[in-house]
């Protein structure tokens, strides 16, 4: 009853006990998935699972000749094996033992005696190397707290890129030393939307991190094989930093951080000021976070402040540019550039392809397929994030009763039906560049982590067994292992969707949503990829 389903799975005779004379042996290599599998059974074993040698009643860790993120996992009478190709591959495989046991194992304490794990042998690797979650902190902020829960979560479910959604008009949450308005003033709006075209709620919202924040996350997902991918948006979704250096900003009287939702029309100005502003910004991003990937967005970038500013427009003229879009384009390539120069990739929203790219960035493609189809035929790495498939905020059944009243309805099977390789690339050579898939939880109408964990679970579950095992999919056996790893998610405290509805608390009625007629969503879908559709 594993989840996500591993590559090969045999039953074997015998029987595993955990309790408080297991003991735990590792390769030095491995010492630091030995202390995470420690801290999670050790309480349930009345201790700490004592050191380990050869001998019965111990689990093993070690390295072998496979290859990364791949293991072995041999459970019986005589103890439990892990064999990896390297520390993210006994992590893995340490997880997969851990679902071997009863649920209770995923108690923080009072197992009620010895656990049991039934003999078996796994052998498992994953498909992709991008198995990615977005998680928009901006919209509403998330406690460092609930994040490390999240990022536990994700680690549960052996996904490994965090995609931090850190700025966007309705908020600033990442501390940079240089300009500390950003935070000072970008961190906090007065009040915020309720629903899509709902009123305004007349609370403050807000917070950050601090840079000693996040440290400590980026090194806690680290040490859980997870690569936290910080995004700062721009040139749109940046009211929140024009809030706080209006310089910034195309307009001549001052802006507040967004309380609405949707696409706006403040966008940063094409100055060489601004953009050395942001060079600075990510300058203490890449101190921050070791990902080799910096999102700088670059969706959602409206025109209108740039069609009449005439700064915008004389540097349209001095770059001997075609229009506004060719514009984004040069502002793109020159963060593109300086990311380039210091060993960073760019990662960008699909809309960056419509400019041209440098060959190193990688595109993040939401709308749909197109994107991804377009970007790995003009040789760019790509990360499928379509919202027809992954889009968490999106509700998980039709009807009046749920939480978050989006007009789409993404259930857990549509979820599971998602394919990362686009139909129109397989079997071309192009499908290489695929380097996966990415769900987002997006965040506009998900006002606290118990809503988080409504919309994300279990649909997260079926994410993730779309980005770690083949193409091929079985709804009925998946159900049957969801319904064992449902008591796992019990255990551990997360309020997820149940197959008969929300809970009376989940529930909030009168919020408007974004609409429910077909017709007029598949216009918006339309309008989003219909320039995309010449690139491939």
């Amino acid at each position: 009853m594993i989840v996500p389903k591993p590559v090969r799975y045999e039953p074997r005779p015998g029987r595993f006990v955990l309790d408080g004379r297991t003991a735990l042996a590792a390769d030095p290599a491995l010492t630091e998935v030995a202390a995470w599998l420690r801290s999670e059974l050790g309480p349930l074993t009345g201790g700490q699972l004592l050191p380990g040698g050869p001998g019965r009643g111990t689990i093993r860790l070690r390295v072998g000749e496979l290859p990364p993120e791949s293991y072995r996992l041999t459970v019986g009478d005589d103890g439990v094996d892990v064999e990896a190709g390297d520390r993210a591959g006994a992590f893995y495989g340490a997880q997969t033992f851990r679902q071997l046991l009863p649920a209770a194992a995923y108690r923080k304490a009072g197992a009620g005696g010895p656990l049991e794990a039934a003999g078996a042998f796994v052998e498992d690797g994953p498909r992709f190397g991008w198995r990615g979650c977005l998680l928009d902190v901006a919209r509403h902020f998330m406690t460092k707290h609930d994040l490390l829960r999240f990022i536990d979560l994700m680690a549960m479910h052996k996904l490994n890129v965090l995609h931090l959604h850190l700025t966007d008009d309705q908020g600033w949450r990442l501390e940079i030393r240089r300009h500390p308005r950003l935070t000072e003033v970008g961190a906090w709006r007065r009040e915020s939307q309720t629903g899509w075209n709902g009123a305004m709620d007349g609370r403050p919202h807000g917070g950050h991190y601090t840079q000693d924040d996040i440290r400590e996350i980026v090194a806690y997902a680290a040490a859980r094989h997870i690569m936290v991918v910080p995004e700062i948006d721009m040139p749109g979704h940046t009211q929140a930093a024009i809030a706080a250096y209006p310089e910034l900003g195309n307009l001549d009287v001052p802006v507040e951080v967004g309380t609405t939702w949707g696409i706006g029309e403040n966008v940063l100005n094409v100055e060489e000021s601004t953009i050395t502003f942001f060079q600075e910004v990510l300058d203490e991003v890449m101190e921050l976070f070791p990902s080799p990937y910096v999102c700088v967005g670059g969706d959602e970038c409206r025109k209108d402040q740039w069609k009449a500013s005439p700064a915008a427009q004389r540097r349209i003229r001095e770059l001997g540019l075609r229009d506004e879009e060719e514009l984004q384009s040069w502002f793109v390539h020159r963060f593109d550039s300086y990311l380039s120069e210091r060993g960073r990739r760019l990662l960008g929203w699909d809309e960056i392809l419509e400019g041209g790219l440098a060959p190193g960035a990688v595109v993040a493609s939401w709308r749909g397929d197109l994107g991804s189809v377009a970007a790995a035929r003009r040789g760019h790495d790509v990360v499928n994030c379509a919202n027809t498939s992954v889009y968490f905020d999106y509700r998980q059944a039709p009807g009046d009763d749920e939480p978050v009243p989006f007009g789409t309805v993404l259930t857990l099977e549509d979820v599971y039906a998602f394919e990362p390789v686009p139909a129109e690339l397989r079997g071309d050579p192009a499908a290489r560049h695929v380097l996966g898939a990415q769900c987002g939880v997006w965040t506009e109408l998900i006002d606290s982590n118990r809503r988080v964990d409504y919309m994300a679970f279990p649909r997260l579950a079926a994410f993730a067994e779309t980005v770690w095992c083949g193409p091929e999919r079985d709804l009925a056996a998946f159900r049957a292992r969801l319904s064992a790893h449902l008591r796992r998610l019990d255990a551990v405290g997360v309020e997820y969707r149940r197959e008969e509805g929300p809970l009376p608390w989940q529930t909030r009625p009168g919020v408007p949503g974004r609409p429910e007629d077909p017709d007029e969503w598949r216009a918006t879908i339309d309008a989003w990829t219909s320039n995309l559709r010449h690139l491939r």
